[in-house]
């Protein structure tokens, strides 16, 4: 079923929780039935000459583009898109681009092309929902003056730190500005000053003028403006002030006539501030009513990985990382690259549901979901990582000459008979894996030893011999007979039992390639727990490049094209690097939690 279908009632019901139980209840008393909404985002105005609005709610994903996203952000896409698809409703993709010092046109491009690989679309009912707030910087400056013209903010000139002094703490009340008692149309003046480039930058700030006593420190007359001059992605440089992202996001909610604001715990102490500006702003007729709500939910966490964007972008600048989408990396396009697929990430983004605290779910969860995806659909094939050379000093004997080579095959899936059969062969030399062979085998190994025998897959029964060694000891070749009618598929198959199998690619077919063997980026699951410097656990065997030998099928293999390489587990032709005549492939993971306790 697509993403992007609505829901039917034929499909699995959705599990309950408390934000599913919110929209139920406000779509039964009907508290946005018949709103107007003017076919695009704007005030009061705009809105109230518009038609009923054709989405019964309206969510929003508002990343601010200041990065890449990461699989933290997923669970607020997938949560924020799903609940607008299952209750009739529509998803904005929203760039809160307020902060122009941090924000490139890079980033916005990469956050649209993540949300769309995950499988969600911002295209409803003929329209594209794609806003950026920058767009709405005329009426934050229009609302700005209001609330000035109303009493309700000024132009603060203290510095930055007797800001912070007189704010005040938990136990002690906050102190007044001394600018706080200017009139109304002394603060527009000096606003408009701000505004037309008159002052330094940080020389003054525009607060709300809510209550320095509160006890949330929030409504101590948080700043809603600030001077900056800097170039802005989107407008250039119109503007030298900037708005607070706490005034903006209110703002731009209700422009777009949002219903359900979701957002993350850390903005719980924010929503009176939410509540109080909208009010505000409705009753000077600028905001039409219902107004958005806004609902906390707590953070997803995955053990092993960071999410701040300053670290990751540290982890990038210092090049500990190749960058932004490096297969450790947790950033959607890191993972996309690895060869996570959009639904595995889904699905770890649904089973964790919603609640009112912050998770955390180690991440083997997300490589059960991921094992679960692709066991269907990724086709096998037998690859050697570490190879070493096995020679069979009979095969001549055995198959009439050097020469020849004995067809072999396999099926590309073993529930998927239409993919068809995959087609090698046998020849006098094949590459085998390193550790499938022991001079001195340990208690309990089954495979190549002298005097053992094990069968190659898909092919015949071997009898180990030896090995060869290099000057110094090294073995280079390991040696074995071919025991003589003893082919996979063939009368009498079965007449020699062994205990063990073994994989192998001929040697004169091999596909030589690169495999980049991924694993977790950090060995500590909470890299920067308690202060601790998350360089310090960086696991320096997060990435091994080795030279390896593929089937002969994946010869004419597609970037990004996933396989389960038998035995080792899920790989992926790398999207940027992965060439016919450069093969490279990386392992996603492997067939098994190896990180198990």
């Amino acid at each position: 079923m697509s993403d992007k279908a609505p829901a039917t009632g034929t499909e699995p019901v959705k599990p309950s929780n408390f934000l599913r139980g919110i929209i139920e209840r406000d779509l039964e008393a009907g508290t946005y039935d018949r709103r107007p909404f003017g076919g695009s985002p704007g005030d009061a105005a705009h809105h109230a000459a518009g038609q009923p609005d054709p989405a019964r709610v309206r969510l929003r994903f508002p990343p601010e583009p200041n990065g890449y996203l990461h699989v933290g952000h997923a669970k607020s896409i997938c949560l924020n898109f799903g609940l607008a698809r299952d209750y009739g409703g529509v998803c904005h993709l929203r760039f809160d681009d307020t902060n122009p010092e941090k924000e490139e046109q890079e980033y916005v491009d990469a956050i649209s092309e993540m949300v769309q690989w995950l499988g969600w679309d911002w295209n409803a009912h003929g329209v594209s929902h794609q806003f950026y707030a920058s767009d709405y910087f005329d009426f934050m400056y229009r609302a700005a003056e209001h609330l000035i013209e109303r009493g309700l903010a000024y132009v603060d000139e203290q510095t930055p730190e007797q800001m912070r002094a007189n704010r005040g703490d938990f136990t002690t009340p906050g102190t007044d500005s001394p600018f706080r008692s200017r009139t109304p149309e002394q603060n527009l003046a000096r606003f408009r000053e701000m505004r037309d480039g008159l002052h330094a930058d940080g020389s003054m700030v525009l607060r709300a003028k809510i209550d320095m006593a509160s006890p949330n420190i929030n409504l101590r007359d948080p700043a809603i403006y600030r001077i900056r001059r800097a170039t802005h992605h989107n407008t250039g440089d119109t503007w030298c002030i900037y708005p607070m992202y706490t005034y903006a996001h209110p703002i731009e909610d209700a422009l777009e006539r949002i219903t359900h604001s979701i957002c993350t715990l850390e903005f719980e102490d924010q929503r009176p501030f939410y509540d109080w500006l909208l009010e505000r702003l409705a009753e000077g007729g600028l905001l039409a009513h219902p107004l958005p709500r806004q609902y906390e939910f707590g953070r997803l966490n995955l053990s092993y990985v960071i999410t701040s964007k300053r670290k990751l972008k540290q982890l990038v600048d210092e090049q500990h990382v190749s960058g932004w989408d490096d297969p450790r990396m947790p950033t959607l396009a890191g993972m996309r690259r690895r060869g996570y697929t959009p639904a595995s990430i889904r699905k770890m983004a649904d089973d964790s549901g919603a609640s009112k605290t912050n998770i955390w779910l180690d991440y083997s969860v997300l490589d059960i979901a991921l094992r679960a995806d692709l066991e269907d659909q990724a086709k096998r094939a037998m690859a050697v990582i570490d190879p070493v050379k096995l020679k069979l000093t009979n095969y001549a004997e055995v198959f009439g000459s050097q020469a020849h080579r004995e067809p072999c095959g396999a099926p590309f899936h073993p529930h998927h008979a239409e993919w068809g059969q995959r087609a090698f062969s046998l020849g006098p030399e094949l590459w085998i894996e390193r550790e499938d062979f022991a001079e001195v085998p340990p208690k309990g190994y089954f495979r190549l030893f002298p005097g053992n025998k094990v069968r190659l897959k898909y092919g015949v029964i071997i009898e180990c011999t030896g090995c060869e060694k290099d000057a110094d000891g090294a073995i280079t070749a390991v040696t074995a007979t071919v025991i003589p009618d003893t082919k996979s598929g063939t009368p009498g198959a079965d007449s020699v039992k062994v205990k063990g199998t073994i994989t192998w690619v001929g040697a004169h077919e091999a596909v030589a390639c690169e495999m980049r063997l991924f694993d977790r980026l950090f060995t500590e699951a909470q890299p920067d727990a308690g202060g601790r410097d998350f360089l310090t656990v960086l696991n320096p065997k997060s990435k091994q490049v080795v030279r390896s030998y593929l089937e002969p099928a994946l010869a004419t293999a597609q970037p990004d094209e996933k396989f389960q390489f038998e035995r080792h587990g899920y790989f992926v032709a790398d999207r940027l690097d992965h060439r016919a005549d450069t093969p490279v492939f990386n392992r996603i993971t492997g067939l098994k939690d190896g990180w198990a306790k």
